[in-house]
């Protein structure tokens, strides 16, 4: 062989050997994108962020999404809506990402909707205000129960207890303030009389003159706290200081048990409408739920050491439903779309999820229970 043959062969033969590194490289990565308030005032952002990281993890050790790994960008928002924005263009227009998992809150989310939307980049929310898919934009999604769902099984239930005069009190954040008006436009569907409502700022560290206030009004018979920061503890505490033993009743941004945790004793009796993740161990096992629940309260349990909150429940359902559609129909944006809208009979730790076009969350009031608090635990509230 003389030497122009000779190192023919051997290039080839350098390719052959290079060849499935190659492929590998050549693989497609898929970019999803989140914002959460890893830091700052709630207890949102990481067990969001560390479902994330698990979930990412697990998917890439079977190979990913048909062969496509996930490469998970997380931005940490501190629940700061300004921080939102920025993250969100950051993602969009300089990572290029396929999709972004977020924001924690609320008001994070309506200020970045509309750039996902202009971007045609999917946005697949882990809050619960109503206003983000209603009305419906093309590109938005959302996994937590609407909070005009919550404020419904709240008023069911008061009406089963007879109570028809309450005081609203609410965070000062972008989810207070859509509950807020939630809970006065309905009020009258249910034959609610809201006497009195106050809003709290979301660093407070003692709210009694707000409760003094609450209770300077004889005729109220209960109080509903509707927040997702730390503060939402310190009004249960005060309120129960004050030696007022109201019902209280919560949103279910109560759904995480630190917050249980940080209003001590006077959490005793709050009732709140949740998802069932709460209660997972004590579902009964015909209910469609709860090999899910159980599997991921135990997966995440296990290796953060730390109790699965709803919050991290909402994570875990929006990257569950956007890699089952991109399986589906491949890693392109309007395909997946498509899919996430049609997608019929997803089972996941909020409810079973049914989107259409003109329901972008999926979930209706059967994603709820009614729960409460027993000897600091959350259990199911039965009257």
């Amino acid at each position: 062989m003389n030497m122009l043959k000779k190192a023919v062969v051997a290039v080839a033969a350098v390719g052959m050997l290079a060849l499935p590194g190659l492929q590998a490289a050549m693989a497609d990565t898929i970019k999803i994108g989140a914002i959460l308030a890893e830091t700052g005032p709630s207890f949102l952002g990481v067990p969001e962020a560390n479902t994330l990281r698990m979930l990412t993890e697990e998917l890439n050790a079977k190979g990913g999404v048909n062969g496509n790994k996930i490469e998970l960008i997380i931005k940490d928002s501190g629940g700061n809506p300004e921080k939102a924005i920025s993250f969100a263009k950051q993602l969009i227009e300089e990572e290029k990402v396929f999709a972004i998992i977020g924001p924690s809150t609320s008001g994070e989310t309506m200020k970045i909707k509309n750039i996902a939307e202009q971007a045609e980049t999917l946005l697949v929310s882990c809050a619960a205000a109503a206003v983000i898919v209603n009305p419906v934009a093309k590109w938005v999604f959302k996994t937590p129960q609407m909070d005009s769902d919550a404020v419904k099984k709240i008023y069911m239930e008061m009406n089963k207890m007879n109570i028809s005069k309450i005081a609203v009190v609410v965070g000062n954040t972008g989810f207070g303030k859509a509950g807020k008006g939630q809970l006065l436009k309905i009020a009258p569907e249910f034959g609610i009389d809201v006497l009195i409502s106050e809003v709290y700022d979301k660093k407070a560290t003692d709210l009694s003159a707000v409760v003094a206030k609450l209770m300077a009004n004889k005729d109220i018979q209960a109080v509903v706290n509707w927040s997702i920061v730390p503060a939402q503890s310190i009004i249960i505490k005060n309120i129960r200081q004050a030696g007022w033993d109201v019902p209280i009743f919560q949103s279910h941004g109560f759904g995480n048990i630190k917050f249980v945790q940080a209003a001590g004793a006077a959490a005793e009796g709050v009732i709140f409408p949740a998802g069932r993740l709460l209660v997972a161990d004590v579902l009964p096992d015909n209910n469609v739920q709860k090999p899910v629940l159980v599997k991921y309260k135990s997966d995440y349990e296990g290796k953060f050491k730390e109790e699965a909150s709803t919050f991290g429940g909402h994570a875990y359902d929006a990257f569950m439903i956007l890699t089952k559609a991109i399986g589906e129909v491949g890693p392109d944006k309007a395909k997946v779309r498509d899919a996430i809208e049609n997608m019929q009979g997803f089972v996941g730790t909020g409810g079973v999820f049914n989107f259409s076009p003109e329901n972008h969350n999926g979930l209706g009031l059967d994603a709820f229970d009614m729960m409460t608090v027993k000897d600091g635990k959350f259990t199911l509230y039965a009257k």
